[in-house]
């Protein structure tokens, strides 16, 4: 009965918190290690870069996974542990964090609140299709999925971030923690194998007294954008992905789908 009871109140918990606040996020306990130490990370959702921890749940997720360069190695724990990843790193170096949530879905009972929230994620294309289809503008079913990186360094925290062939990812293309980000950090966006033109990417830049700052930039014709990085600040990457629900979608009678990816890292200093 335990199980059942777990995973009804986990659903229900991400299909709520969506209404709300919409972000997905990998939480570091710590960015920086020193060899030895256990990584710790929570998975967060919530709005503004302040958000819930959820427990290690494994019917929740679909991929969750340590990386450095080539080597991949699951994530493991007990059912309800938080934070959700306690587990040794893979050496030295930067080590990357892989979480892929499996398909929830929220409906959106009123057609102001559902293209408000197609305006902030800069896919206003959707509402005119939707009208244009003639479907109604109540009891909107979404389905959505999260895709979500983080970047630890351990020891010396040398390496570099990489694809690693989620549907949505962001991919950091200098080491933030050994890198000269003094022109900013480059980020480039990837969907289904591709780099993602024009997409837009929201910045969330924390203090460490927890102030947060939100910025959007856009990335070029080869899915890059350069973000501008302060010493000492945390920073989450988000960005969106709207469609049509894919043929293998198993969210029923859903008429929009959401590909939500992350990054986190924070920079030294």
């Amino acid at each position: 009965m335990f199980k059942p009871l777990v995973l009804t109140l986990a659903a229900f918990a991400f299909s709520t918190t969506l209404a709300i606040g919409h972000e997905f996020w990998i939480d570091p306990v710590d960015f920086t290690l020193d060899p030895g130490a256990n990584i710790q990370a929570d998975i967060r959702v919530g709005q503004d870069f302040v958000g819930s921890p959820y427990a290690f749940i494994p019917q929740n997720f679909r991929l969750f996974e340590l990386a450095r360069g080539d080597i991949r190695v699951a994530v493991t724990g007990r059912v309800g542990d938080r934070p959700a990843l306690n587990q040794a790193p893979l050496g030295d170096g930067l080590n990357v964090i892989l979480h892929v949530t499996r398909d929830y879905d929220v409906t959106w009972k009123e057609w102001d609140k559902f293209t408000a929230f197609l305006h902030h994620k800069d896919a206003d294309w959707v509402a005119a299709e939707h009208e244009a289809s003639g479907a109604p503008k109540v009891d909107i079913i979404e389905a959505y999925s999260r895709y979500g990186k983080s970047l630890v360094a351990v020891g010396d925290g040398a390496g570099a971030d990489r694809r690693y062939g989620l549907l949505t990812e962001i991919v950091a293309l200098a080491n933030p923690y050994t890198d000269d980000l003094s022109q900013g950090l480059p980020l480039q966006v990837f969907y289904d194998d591709k780099p993602r033109d024009t997409a837009q990417i929201e910045v969330f830049a924390k203090t460490a007294e927890g102030s947060v700052t939100v910025n959007t930039y856009r990335t070029n014709a080869e899915g890059i954008a350069t973000i501008p990085v302060e010493p000492g600040m945390t920073y989450l990457f988000d960005t969106v992905v709207l469609r049509r629900p894919a043929g293998d979608q198993i969210i029923k009678d859903a008429q929009w789908e959401s590909l939500w990816a992350s990054l986190t890292v924070k920079i030294p200093g």
